[in-house]
């Protein structure tokens, strides 16, 4: 007889994660390191994702790596709350965290921004990085999850490029009738 014991078995232990990842891209109106610092206030990822909301850096934390933040996330009338690391933050190019923290994370979020034209082109990755019970029990259900995050993630980033189109209309027609742009 074993003295120890060990607890439930996940299910999707030993499951390849590689095909578990997807980038979408969008060009947005807006130079790079104003995206970044965008992107980089996590406060304000609910005015574009239909999946989070609630979202704020621990007090006295920021955008540069080894920060923390938490978030509500929401999916199928359910609602959660995540806490992320950010593992890399260079401004005006990248930036990413780590839902779970860097050391035992499961999924990881990128952002890369390049100059393109007057505007910026935005890449937004997910990778899962590792299996956990708290994403389902089937393959199906990892699946579900992938293409409602990349679903998530293009209507972010759509939602990004029009927001910042509607500020640059806003500051065009401010500064075309004389008044200052805010």
């Amino acid at each position: 007889m074993s003295a120890t014991t060990s607890g439930p078995r996940n299910p999707l232990a030993g499951l390849d994660l590689t095909p578990f990842a997807f980038t979408r891209r969008c060009w947005v109106d807006a130079p790079p390191d104003s995206v970044y610092a965008l992107i980089s206030d996590v406060s304000l990822i609910e005015t574009w994702s239909p999946s989070a909301g609630g979202v704020s850096y621990a007090p006295g934390d920021g955008p540069w790596v080894g920060a923390r933040f938490s978030g509500r996330n929401r999916r199928d009338g359910r609602e959660w709350v995540t806490h992320s690391e950010v593992v890399r933050a260079d401004p005006g190019t990248a930036f990413a965290f780590v839902v779970g923290g860097a050391d035992h994370g499961i999924v990881r979020w990128d952002w890369h921004f390049h100059e393109q034209g007057r505007g910026s082109i935005v890449r937004q990755s997910w990778q899962l990085l590792r299996a956990d019970p708290v994403l389902g029990d089937t393959l199906q259900d990892v699946r579900s999850l992938q293409n409602h995050m990349a679903d998530s993630a293009e209507s972010t980033l759509l939602a990004l490029a029009e927001w910042i189109a509607d500020r640059r209309t806003l500051t065009d027609r401010r500064t075309l009738t004389g008044h200052r742009a805010r």
